[in-house]
């Protein structure tokens, strides 16, 4: 078993720490600009129950980014694949998570993959439900029961923060929109969008996520599947290719453990049929990815030999 005793992994957390040093927190979102850039914690958990941690795992934090993987796996089951990849492509990108530049001379314009902004606006989009209020707490409900835990809620100050400053989104949308990949109001999607990314959790709730993709749906601790193996190998894929933005490839090489980050520093790993991770490491390097996180996940994959490829 990877790190059987905490010891072990305090020693890899002081390590990957001095890394934080040389990231700065993301404060373009005002509310996120007050994390403390030297926080650094994680949480394995297996499927038998047991977590190994290190770090203030309590310490919540929101999804960002790491929601896009979760949206999708909802989307998935409730469209089917074909709908979905009709409106989102599956290639990863070399651009920025922001950018808008593949969509103009993309035909017909949609976006590459779910894990860039464009792409995750169009998968939230796709939520089935009426108001903007049905489609967050469908979501909310399935993260709540991956997690196991009807607390499981959202941060308004980070929600409203997010919305007051969504501006690039927003042309995403209008574009996307005149292109008929979305077709409804626009800042009711912001609404919604900046309300997913919102959801907050700790280290330990983001393993227990980590896990239910690593053990193909399922949550082994009460033996529920929670999704389709295909959807879970889907986002697992995502995951690989597209999950750490434009850092993906190299993320692969270094680390090769299905990973999404989110720019609030939270980075949810899957070791496939192992067990699943949660990190929190508020300073980012310069492409929007946990450093200390991913200085973390590197000292974890060449120690216990935990590369997929």
């Amino acid at each position: 078993m990877l790190c059987q005793s905490s010891d072990e992994l305090k020693e890899l957390v002081r390590e990957a720490k001095k890394c934080a040093k040389n990231g700065r927190v993301a404060n373009y979102i005002p509310a996120l600009g007050k994390a403390n850039p030297t926080d650094l914690s994680i949480a394995i958990h297996y499927p038998d129950g047991n977590c190994v941690q290190a770090g203030d795992i309590e310490k919540k934090f929101t999804l960002q980014s790491i929601s896009k993987v979760i949206s999708l796996a909802l989307v998935l089951m409730d469209r089917g694949s074909n709908y979905v990849f009709e409106r989102v492509g599956m290639e990863p990108t070399g651009d920025p998570f922001n950018s808008i530049a593949k969509l103009e001379t993309m035909v017909p314009a949609k976006p590459l993959n779910p894990m860039i902004n464009a792409g995750a606006l169009v998968v939230t989009h796709m939520i089935k439900g009426i108001t903007v209020e049905e489609r967050f707490q469908r979501l909310l409900l399935f993260i709540q029961d991956m997690v196991r835990d009807s607390n499981i809620s959202y941060c308004k100050e980070v929600a409203l923060s997010e919305f007051e400053t969504a501006n690039l989104n927003r042309a995403l949308v209008y574009f996307l929109k005149q292109h008929n990949i979305i077709q409804e109001d626009v800042e009711h999607l912001i609404d919604l969008y900046t309300k997913q990314c919102a959801i907050e959790m700790n280290c330990f709730d983001l393993s227990k996520i980590g896990m239910v993709f690593a053990m193909d749906g399922v949550d082994p601790e009460s033996g529920k599947r929670i999704m389709p193996v295909d959807v879970a190998r889907i986002c697992k894929t995502f995951m690989v290719t597209c999950g750490m933005y434009n850092a993906s490839g190299e993320f692969a090489i270094k680390v090769g453990i299905p990973s999404k980050s989110g720019v609030s520093g939270g980075i949810m790993g899957s070791v496939p049929g192992r067990f699943g991770i949660g990190i929190f490491g508020p300073a980012l390097d310069e492409k929007g990815n946990s450093i200390a996180g991913i200085k973390l996940l590197e000292l974890l994959s060449q120690n216990y030999q935990l590369s997929m490829f």
